[in-house]
């Protein structure tokens, strides 16, 4: 008998809960056809809620979802909420409480979609970040001296421990051993050696120190700036990325552009022996709310990489075959409202074919 997989629906602000609605469609298309169980429970977290209750993230809530299997966000944000409220309060809260200590971040152009890189295909961007998730500069380190005056200090503290960066390499090294890469497996440290020296030696010694242990994976370095350039001009280099949190947080953003924008951008934050959380990696977008016009495939992504994670990894490649056909053959652009079909009906035609037609 198939596991019940207890899932936390957070569909959060603007159309965060409906393109989330989405994904639970594909999610339980995915389920009849592949006799999967869930078990959804919502948990009204972002800004809405936040105005009504004055509540972020509160003890009772953190406990219950300590006690789900996974996390399936849609995305937190408020026009009426001062920026980075929510953000503190509520997702990094999250990844820092329940430890998800690992951003992993996909970025894989799929045929019918274009890239700003110019003769570059999906043979070409395919390649994994696995970014830092609870340390670094927004482990929230530091302080101001003499607000509001010319004297005024600021400082933010990037914390970087053995453990965290060990976990976060060791983690790197892993996936890409089971990553199907036919170039060859590689896993390249992105970091600033020459600059940031405490940390990233740190970093580079312990790099080293692991790759050690998977002889059969090329260990390789570049600083964060002439990752950024690789990544524009040889995406084909790359294929597993490892870095802190801050550079982390930056080139999964130039990743997304590349990979064709924050409509296919689905990323997780993965606590291997925990609770871990989806998302699509773009915005609440709140102009849109209630029209029917926003992209959900990135959401249908993160559900994806749930599925995947809590080792139901043929139903999420029926779920990623659906993704490729209606990427391919019906969507006629991916900015909202210019699909050529509203969210629900992407949606049905994912849903559809995971029922009927992946192989």
């Amino acid at each position: 008998m198939s596991k019940t997989h207890k899932i936390a629906i957070v569909g959060g602000d603007g159309t965060g809960p409906e393109v989330v609605a989405e994904g639970v469609k594909v999610l339980k298309a995915a389920g009849e056809r592949g006799n999967i169980s869930y078990e959804f429970v919502e948990f009204p977290l972002g800004g809405e809620n936040y105005m009504k209750t004055g509540d972020l993230l509160t003890q009772e809530t953190l406990d219950s979802l300590k006690t789900m299997d996974a996390i399936y966000l849609g995305a937190i944000g408020h026009p009426d909420v001062k920026p980075g409220i929510l953000e503190k309060g509520i997702l990094l809260d999250l990844r820092f409480s329940l430890d998800q200590y690992i951003n992993l971040r996909p970025v894989k152009l799929y045929e019918g979609v274009d890239t700003p890189l110019k003769d570059k295909g999906p043979e070409d961007i395919d390649f994994v970040v696995v970014r830092e998730n609870t340390e670094g500069l927004y482990a929230g380190a530091g302080g101001v001296l003499k607000k509001g005056t010319l004297d005024e200090v600021a400082v933010q503290e990037s914390i970087n421990t053995r453990k965290g960066a060990e976990r976060c390499i060791r983690y790197a090294f892993e996936y890409c051993q089971k990553r199907n890469n036919k170039k060859g497996k590689k896993v390249t440290l992105c970091g600033k050696t020459n600059v940031l020296t405490f940390a990233f030696d740190l970093w580079e010694r312990v790099f080293y120190e692991v790759a050690k242990e998977y002889p059969d994976i090329e260990a390789d370095y570049a600083h964060v700036d002439a990752t950024c350039m690789w990544m524009v001009k040889n995406p084909e280099w790359f294929d597993v990325i490892v870095t802190d949190n801050m550079f982390g947080d930056i080139i999964t953003d130039l990743g997304a552009m590349i990979q064709g924008g924050m409509g296919i951008a689905a990323g997780g934050n993965i606590n291997p022996e925990g609770v871990s959380m989806f998302e699509p990696i773009g915005g609440s977008a709140p102009k849109y709310t209630g029209m029917g016009i926003i992209n959900p495939i990135a959401a249908i992504g993160a559900g994806q990489i749930m599925l995947d994670t809590l080792g139901e990894t043929e139903a999420a490649s029926w779920i990623e075959q659906g993704i490729i056909k209606v990427l391919r053959d019906d969507l006629k652009d991916l900015g909202a409202g210019k699909m050529g079909f509203s969210t629900s009906e992407v949606g049905d035609l994912i849903a559809d074919f995971v029922k009927n037609s992946a192989k």
